[in-house]
């Protein structure tokens, strides 16, 4: 069993690890446990009633956020000619082909997320081994494979995120920072849950949205109850 610190001790001392919370509750509880010196990412973890392993029932997207994250996203774009001036002109951070294809296979990654143009996913494919398991290989489900260089890089530098559900069917998303306090953090969720719900596969049976639980980045988990989710998903 690993060891705490101190002061997430003190913070779950009067927990009850089985208590389910309202929505409201919940985020308000997770924020107010942040001890951190730091603004810390208030996160969400949503078991899905999907088994990922069938293709038809994995769960993928992106959406921007109502309220943003509240950090700064460096975004990289793999385009040729003319688009690499729309990118940059949008606020793309480092843009460019087999250069910087090729500065990625000497390690360099410091961005956030990528983009990259239809023609040349080719190139970009040398590098999936090391996009992939970090969650920023381009992917035209979630919209960063385009020629619309221009909104995409805007949408991420405003808080857009990329979402998708791992192999125990769980899906994972920051909601924004702990200074963004209960009700705009709240909005953000609600705007996640609405994009999850609306990718629900036809092909899942039983209970979508199985379980749930807010977090910061340092603190303890607050399950929410289920039926106030719907309530909170529909109001």
């Amino acid at each position: 069993m690993p060891k705490h610190g101190k002061n997430f001790r003190k913070v779950t001392e009067s927990l009850t690890t089985q208590a389910a919370f309202s929505v409201t509750d919940a985020v308000t509880k997770a924020i107010s446990s942040a001890y951190a010196k730091f603004d810390e990412t208030v996160d969400v973890a949503l078991r899905l009633g999907v088994d990922p392993k069938y293709s038809d029932q994995m769960v993928r997207g992106a959406i921007t956020l109502p309220n943003g994250l509240g950090k700064t996203v460096r975004v990289a774009v793999f385009c040729k000619g003319e688009k690499q001036a729309e990118a940059r002109d949008a606020g793309a951070d480092v843009v460019g082909a087999e250069d910087l294809v090729a500065r990625v296979k000497e390690g360099w990654l410091e961005f956030d997320a990528a983009v990259a143009t239809p023609d040349v996913m080719a190139l970009v494919g040398q590098i999936g081994r090391v996009l992939g398991p970090r969650g920023m290989m381009p992917n035209a489900k979630t919209g960063s494979v385009t020629f619309d260089v221009a909104k995409t890089v805007k949408e991420l530098k405003a808080g857009r995120v990329e979402f998708k559900v791992d192999k125990a069917g769980i899906l994972h998303a920051p909601l924004g920072k702990v200074s963004f306090g209960p009700e705009k953090v709240m909005g953000n969720l609600k705007a996640l849950l609405a994009a999850v719900n609306q990718l629900k596969p036809s092909s899942a049976k039983g209970t979508y949205m199985i379980s749930m639980s807010v977090s910061t980045t340092m603190g303890p988990g607050f399950k929410m109850d289920m039926a106030d989710v719907k309530k909170f998903l529909e109001g």
